[in-house]
């Protein structure tokens, strides 16, 4: 599909103003506006909803998610080059589209949009994965956002949705799946990027939980777990004897043998440990 509005089709858009993508940007863009139409689709139904996007480029997500019916999209750009084509998309939805040129490290959103909101992007390979620990990682919760409909390298998807006993599974997947509901749900060959990216890619939606899926401190279980992973190859009697002095009897109280490795332990029993941990 070379259009679904008005506005033209996104090659023009590149060469008109002349956005090739940088690779210190982390940049690939997404010229098949069907495509883009068909992951906004994945966010849920937009309509009454803010929808915060990061790392735009020349708007193709953009004009998915107003064309879907988002009320308003709030997309942080950092890149100058693409602001007079996200300008062109702005008149074309008015009233819809506003745009904040800077890096989304930096801006606190909140200000500028109103509930529900959901987050959607093709988010830059260079700071996905520490925007979505973010996200997962509010001082309150539930957070702000109803659903992250994201894309990342499948590679890391996948730890995203990694259950245990998988290579993948880690820090991220318990994360991710301790407050949400986590699922690939398109797959993206290289070629559907230009330019081509050496690796797929994969859109993963996630949905919050009113309340995460088992009891733990949110601040014990990261602590616990970001040390069991440091040393994944490490029994858990080792490679977390820095969290407690008597660490064996606090995974014999959670149900986790000592010599059990953490890719071999459950979310459940990882929150099990972290209430263990908490109440020595």
């Amino acid at each position: 599909m070379s259009t679904i509005d008005n506005l033209p089709p996104l090659r023009d858009v590149i060469n008109t103003h002349d956005l090739r993508a940088r690779k210190s940007l982390g940049q690939n863009f997404l010229l098949d506006l069907n495509l883009t139409a068909k992951i906004a689709r994945q966010a849920g139904d937009l309509t009454g909803c803010d929808v915060l996007e990061i790392g735009p480029g020349p708007g193709g997500l953009t004009r998915g998610l107003l064309s879907e019916g988002a009320r308003r999209v709030l997309a942080i750009e950092k890149d100058p080059r693409c602001l007079p084509a996200l300008a062109e998309i702005a008149d074309a939805y008015p009233g819809r589209l506003q745009v904040i040129e800077g890096d989304a490290l930096e801006i606190d959103p909140l200000q500028h949009l109103t509930p529900p909101i959901r987050v959607a992007a093709n988010l830059p390979y260079n700071v996905g994965t520490e925007l979505l620990v973010r996200w997962l990682t509010p001082k309150d919760w539930p957070p702000y956002w109803q659903s992250l409909t994201l894309m990342f390298q499948r590679e890391v998807a996948h730890r995203i949705v990694a259950e245990p006993g998988s290579k993948a599974y880690g820090r991220l997947a318990l994360l991710a799946q301790w407050r949400a509901d986590a699922q690939i749900v398109l797959n993206l060959p290289p070629e559907a990027f230009t330019p081509p990216p050496k690796v797929s890619s994969a859109v993963v939606h996630l949905t919050a939980l009113p309340q995460p899926r088992f009891p733990a401190d949110a601040a014990v279980l990261n602590r616990v777990v970001a040390a069991a992973f440091n040393q994944r190859r490490k029994m858990l009697r080792a490679a977390l004897k820095g969290v407690a002095p008597d660490i064996e009897d606090r995974l014999l109280a959670a149900g986790i043998q000592p010599t059990e490795r953490a890719e071999q332990v459950s979310l459940e029993a990882f929150c099990a440990l972290a209430r263990a941990v908490a109440a020595a």
